[in-house]
């Protein structure tokens, strides 16, 4: 079947995130055959303005072309105020315009299980964009309270399960996929 390749997207730019510490965490619990790059120009995407959309800027281009090359996405975002943060709202709107989450496999995951508002959001927002949200791999792992590092939520043993399940459920989702489309 070849390797997966699945792009990380999280929704915090702040260093210590523990959304980006989760996805570093499941890249290095991928197992052999899967590959996860996390996406780390969030913070370079301009505001949305449908006016320089036509001009297609270089950070938007690039998303674009990491997403529509994934076999599937990984998201993780914070909540802010009820809702989805502001980066990763301004990454989903940059999207819209195109084709990049049409028939997309993608896996939502939650580093609070307080973080409800922006979890909906964003299913409801990627939804609309047609991507299929896989919820046998979208998890929320209660990282926040715990503060656990990267290293620790690889070595936890329940977390550890739980992330590999969840990429093997997004794993099938991709094999799945892409034999429809064959």
């Amino acid at each position: 079947m070849g390797t997966m390749n699945f792009l990380a997207i999280s929704g915090s730019l702040r260093a210590a995130s523990h959304n980006s510490a989760l996805l570093r965490a499941l890249a290095r619990l991928a197992p052999a055959g899967m590959h996860i790059e996390l996406y780390c120009g969030l913070g370079d995407l301009p505001l949305f303005n449908p006016d320089i959309e036509a001009s297609d800027p270089a950070p938007v281009a690039d998303l674009r072309t990491r997403i529509m090359a994934a076999d599937a996405l990984l998201i993780a975002s914070p909540e802010y105020a009820h809702g989805i943060t502001g980066a990763m709202k301004n990454a989903l709107d940059w999207m819209v315009g195109c084709e990049a989450f049409v028939l997309k496999p993608v896996a939502l995951l939650n580093a609070s299980p307080r973080a409800v508002h922006a979890q909906a959001s964003i299913r409801e927002i990627v939804t609309m964009m047609s991507a299929l949200i896989v919820d046998e791999a979208s998890v929320t792992v209660p990282i926040l309270g715990a503060k656990l590092s990267e290293d620790q939520i690889v070595a936890h043993p329940e977390i550890s399960v739980t992330l590999r399940a969840s990429l093997a459920a997004l794993s099938d989702a991709v094999a799945d996929s892409r034999a429809e489309r064959r």
